[in-house]
């Protein structure tokens, strides 16, 4: 790690190690570490041979760990463990969803199966102790040289929900007027967000519930991280606007920098190509295998696994198809001496995961050549200096076939050109040496340099933010437009919602003085049948006949006439429906002694009409009769009602005469049934 590592950052990097007490326990405490970064035109910055940042230490709570990391917003929260800052899975996505946007949570010392730290730290030549302060510093060193993978549990997909940040309410007078400026108010901040994810050149899709007078809600999904996003968590007035990523289904973690590694290659060849990949510290990244896949696509696959030192087969001689890949990675190759046995190869893959014969092949081959070069590629690690690539000494000792020596001694020439100017002057044994004075002079024309520069820089953005500020006036007149038109609506709605207003609050009235009109009639109709509980006085003189309405031939029916104005001898009754009605019913209505019964809708059944005519109550068809009613009130004409009379009794008369000529046979004929029988028996 050089000195540009730390000065890059514009940010801090937070190393972390438990202190005392356990995470699972109560108040763990924890030794933190902060580097921060360091601004080289800052005239008390340190110089390039000095500190590569400003270190603090401190040991701290939990809570004033999180304080710091919401209040200095880090670039990397770095630990040798995630599971120091949490207990289990549940609350590591708690704080992992916690961290402000920008800061990482990295576990430095790999993935799923983490190495010791000490390890990570002395191939990285980073100073190291035991003492919890050491580890966090090295952690902290260790992230801010972009060492270790980001642990997750988010995607790159965030989501953006517009809602109403007010309930529209149970109801009153004014209930649609406030639901549509919600629902409006959540539509104008839609758009404002749309507005600002498009100036933002942002992928996303749109979701809207559609409301009275606007939105109830909307839902953006953006690809992109929240910190990307020119939208943040807020809530004002009617609406909230809330910014959350999207969980993946567990914990996940992401090298921070994806990096070629050199990479031990096994491939077997065949109908099915398989190849696997193990790193030179004996791990297995990945394993592949294609029924189609042509030595492009096997090659393109490798490339992205590392760079190949060593390409192994499983067999002897080794196939041409193999030695074709191992010549174009430029690599060593490794066979055994007589083809690898099957129950070698399962005893040696037994810890790993393959899907099919081929891919364990390979996987053998890769395996048995690292367990070949093991012990030299621990001699080779432990000759080689902390500053230098172990990888690529190793690749130049395997592959290029050179001593250790020698790749040392080329990667550090390589390591002195690549290095800045002011190193390679003090390296140029014929440059003189300069006075304290002249010293001072380039150091200040250099400061004076990337002073012109920043200004430069300066004015660019200048001019940018001119431009910018030029189109939000514009956009801020638009919507100063926009708010006029919609002020004058509002203006409009409020006069519109008055008037109805108004007109409610009259209809209302008239409602209620009809009511106590409908009131008033009712008592003046009661009071009217009190003066004329006789129906008969107001027909009489008139050529008209009272008539007393029963709604049903049904007993219930006729008790209700009784109770409303009485059924007593001699009146006119009328049957506005006549069906249904059997031998109680019939009996009771004639008990009454009616003068007449008018018969409405509906068919008298026969019993009803066989008791009736019993009784000697004639039955007349409301054809015959018309019925005029008002309220209760029902007339008949008298004239009309005796002609029907009169007709019922000619046809009651027809109708005795019929019945009795009827039993008038049956008697003779059951008489002659009579006197047949005996001489039959004869």
């Amino acid at each position: 790690m050089t000195t540009r590592t730390i000065r890059a950052r514009d940010r801090p990097v937070f190393g972390v190690d438990v202190h005392s007490g356990d995470v699972r326990g109560d108040s763990p405490s924890y030794a933190l570490v902060i580097l921060d970064p360091v601004d080289e035109d800052d005239p008390d910055a340190p110089d390039a041979d000095g500190p590569m940042a400003r270190i603090t230490r401190d040991v701290v709570s939990f809570r004033k760990l999180c304080r710091l990391i919401d209040d200095r917003e880090p670039l990397y929260v770095a630990t040798d463990n995630a599971y120091e800052l949490a207990a289990d899975k549940g609350e590591l996505v708690n704080f992992l969803r916690s961290l402000p946007d920008g800061t990482r949570l990295v576990q430095v010392t790999g993935a799923e199966r983490p190495e010791p730290l000490s390890r990570v730290a002395s191939r990285h030549g980073i100073p190291y102790g035991k003492k919890p302060m050491k580890e966090a510093e090295a952690s902290a060193r260790l992230a801010a040289a972009n060492v270790g993978h980001e642990v997750t549990a988010f995607t790159d997909e965030t989501t953006v929900k517009v809602s109403r940040g007010r309930s529209t309410g149970n109801g009153g007078w004014s209930q649609d007027r406030y639901t549509r400026r919600i629902h409006g108010n959540v539509r104008k901040r839609t758009r404002q967000v749309q507005s600002k994810l498009k100036d933002a050149n942002l992928d996303f899709e749109r979701d809207v519930t559609e409301k009275y007078g606007g939105y109830a809600n909307a839902t953006f999904t953006v690809e992109a991280r929240p910190e990307d996003i020119p939208v943040s968590n807020s809530r004002a007035g009617d609406v909230r606007v809330e910014v959350e990523r999207e969980r993946r289904d567990g914990i996940e973690y992401e090298p921070l920098v994806k990096r070629r590694d050199r990479v031990i290659v096994g491939i077997d060849p065949g109908t099915t190509t398989a190849a696997a990949v193990v790193g030179l510290d004996g791990t297995v990244p990945a394993l592949y295998s294609s029924r189609t896949g042509d030595t492009a696509e096997v090659t393109e696959w490798i490339v992205e696994q590392g760079r190949p030192i060593i390409v192994a087969a499983d067999v002897e001689p080794m196939p041409e198809t193999v030695e074709k890949f191992r010549r174009s990675f430029d690599a060593a190759g490794w066979r055994p001496t007589t083809d690898l046995p099957v129950d070698e190869k399962l005893h040696r893959t037994r810890e790993a995961s393959y899907a099919n014969d081929h891919e364990r092949d390979a996987l053998a081959a890769a395996l048995y050549a690292y367990d070949d070069h093991e012990d030299q590629f621990e001699r080779i690690a432990a000759k080689t200096p902390p500053r230098l690539d172990r990888g690529a000494v190793i690749a130049g000792v395997v592959a290029g076939g050179s001593s250790v020596e020698a790749v040392i001694e080329d990667l550090s020439e390589d390591d002195g050109g690549d290095g800045d100017e002011d190193d390679a002057d003090e390296a140029d044994p014929t440059e003189p040496d300069r006075t304290e004075e002249e010293e001072t002079i380039r150091r200040l024309r250099e400061r004076v340099d990337r002073l012109e520069s920043h200004a430069e820089s300066l004015e660019e953005d200048l001019e940018e933010r001119d431009d910018r500020i030029a189109e939000l006036e514009g956009e801020l007149e638009e919507a100063k437009r926009e708010e006029r038109i919609e002020a004058r609506s509002r203006r409009a709605v409020s006069r519109l919602e008055r008037e109805t207003d108004r007109l409610e609050r009259e209809r209302d009235e008239a409602e209620e003085r009809v009511a106590d009109l409908e009131r008033k009639v009712e008592t003046l109709k009661e009071l009217w049948r009190l003066d004329h509980s006789n129906f008969g006085d107001v027909a009489e003189g008139r050529g008209l006949v009272s008539v007393k309405v029963v709604e049903q031939f049904t007993l219930d029916a006729l008790d209700a006439a009784d109770d409303a104005y009485g059924l007593v001898a001699g009146d006119v009754v009328y049957l506005r429906d006549a069906s249904g009605a059997g031998r109680r019913t019939a009996e009771r209505l004639a008990e009454a002694e009616p003068r007449a019964v008018i018969r409405g809708d509906g068919n008298l059944s026969d019993v009803a009409d066989e008791v009736l005519f019993g009784r000697a109550v004639p039955v007349v068809p409301a054809d015959a009769v018309p019925v005029r009613e008002v309220d209760e009130l029902a007339v008949a004409s008298e004239e009309d009602l005796a002609a029907a009379v009169e007709d019922w009794e000619e046809r009651a008369e027809q109708r005795r005469r019929d019945e009795k000529a009827e039993r008038i046979d049956r008697i003779i004929s059951e008489h002659r049934a009579g006197r047949t029988l005996p001489e039959t028996e004869e």
